[in-house]
Parts: C-alpha cells; structure tokens; sequence
C-alpha cells in the first residue's frame, strides 16, 4: 500500500486511484474535483485543465472497474461507494487550499451527496458546487424491472434515451467496454434515495436544453432549495452531452463564479 503523505500530513493511500492527477500542480491556489458522467472516468474531462486559470487545478474523477482502474471490481453499492469516495477525498485535501466540485449526470450526484456528508461531519466544504445534467427531482427513473435487462437490452434502453454519444452504438468493441461500468453506474444511482438535503455550499447549476433525461420540465429548478446559496442556472443548445461542445463556456462561467466566491472570502 502506498503510504506517502498529501501535504495536509495524512496518508495518500487512495488519491493517486481515485483522482488524475493525484495532485494539482503546486502553484494552483484551488482545487477543483471533475466528476464524470456514468460509465466514465477521467477521460471524460481530458484537456479541462486548459480550459481553467493557472490559479484552479483540476483533478478528475475515476471510479473503480473502468479506465485506468479497469482490474478492479465495478461498484455494486452506493453506500460503500460514498464511504470510498469520500476517504479519497478526504486523503486528497491540503489544509490551506481551497476546492470545489463540479460534476455531470452520475457525477453531479456523488457531488453533492459528497457535500451533504463532508458538511454534516465537520469537514472542510467545497467552496463552490457545480451541477450538471443531473437534479435530484425529474430525473429519468429506472423502469420496473430494470434488474432483470441483459446487456443488449441495456444497450437498447440507452440508446432509445440518447443518454449517450450517437458514434458510440456504431462501435462494438468500445460498447462492449463501455457498457459494464455504464451498467454497474445505472445500478448505483437506483439506490440512491433523495432526502430533500440542503448545503450551505454555494451551487450553480447547468444543463442541454435538449436533454433527455431531464424528463420533466423545469426539472433543474430543484437545485434553488438545495443550497443556501443558490447562484442559479445555465443552459445551453445540445442534449445529455452539451458539455462536449460547450466545456469552454461553462469552465469559464464555473470558474469566474468559484474564484470570485475565494477572492470575496
């Protein structure tokens, strides 16, 4: 095991897993955690960092059985997962440098699940939350009998919702190394059980106008009761995965809000 130290003087046992790069570089002043979209890991977020100021380093998320982790077991449970997440988030933080999430679909949840536990232990909270593509409220819902779908029909289910890019059906081999963390994700995010939870984080919320998952209209107004510090909502053309053309807009949104919330203290 690795039992180096982050510069707050805990070990390192986890970051290096959980977060690419393990650390941002030194000269950033904020840290900002990019949580993907289910199925996916860092790669969802590669050449984020250029679209940030020099002062915001980001690291970005990869949960277990996919990518770079791709030998170890999928997540089956969202409780467990939560508990892992947030050791490795805990393992990751310095004590003088401030962070902020963002996330989309699945990734957004961990965001602000992480949020709800960081504040009600006592730990250091994101300066800043950014949710996208995902609400605790009018969110897509996993058919009954979704236990029982095989593969194919997984397959069949998420290409009728456009929940993922259109090149990606006419790949078999990528399906078919995509599809078991997108499948293991969906199965998590079924056990997740809204409580109606409120951060004192400030939040900033973003979504496609055309997205699909979103099933009910508005659906992104559940984010104004979620945070004391609501900052309000972005939209833009495209569907589940506007961010793929608009990543520079929202980057530059995200960050001018978050760096405005450390330099105002």
């Amino acid at each position: 095991m690795d039992t180096t130290t982050n510069p707050a003087g805990r070990p390192a046992t986890t970051a290096g897993r959980w977060f690419s790069p393990a650390q941002p570089p030194e000269e950033a002043r904020i840290r900002l955690f990019l949580m993907p979209h289910a199925g996916s890991g860092a790669a969802a977020y590669r050449g984020w960092s250029r679209l940030l100021p020099a002062e915001i380093g980001a690291q970005a998320l990869t949960l277990p059985g996919r990518q770079s982790r791709r030998a170890e077991p999928l997540p089956a449970d969202w409780e467990a997962l939560l508990d892992d997440l947030h050791e490795a988030v805990l393992d990751t933080l310095d004590d003088d440098r401030p962070y902020a999430f963002f996330g989309h679909c699945i990734g957004a949840m961990f965001a602000y699940r992480l949020a709800v536990r960081l504040e009600a232990d006592g730990d250091p909270p994101p300066s800043l939350l950014g949710m996208s593509g995902w609400s605790p409220k009018g969110f897509f819902q996993a058919p009954p009998g979704h236990e029982k779908l095989s593969m194919e029909e997984f397959s069949g289910l998420f290409q009728d919702l456009g929940a993922f890019p259109e090149e990606l059906w006419n790949d078999p081999d990528m399906l078919d190394l995509v599809m078991p963390p997108v499948i293991a994700d969906f199965r998590i995010a079924v056990q997740y059980e809204d409580d109606g939870a409120v951060v004192e984080s400030p939040l900033v919320s973003y979504a496609g106008r055309s997205d699909p998952l979103l099933v009910e209209p508005g659906a992104m107004t559940a984010w104004t009761g979620r945070s004391r510090r609501y900052l309000g909502h972005q939209e833009y053309p495209g569907d589940h995965f506007y961010v793929g053309e608009h990543s520079a807009a929202v980057m530059s949104d995200f960050a001018r809000r978050l760096m405005r919330i450390i330099d105002e203290g």
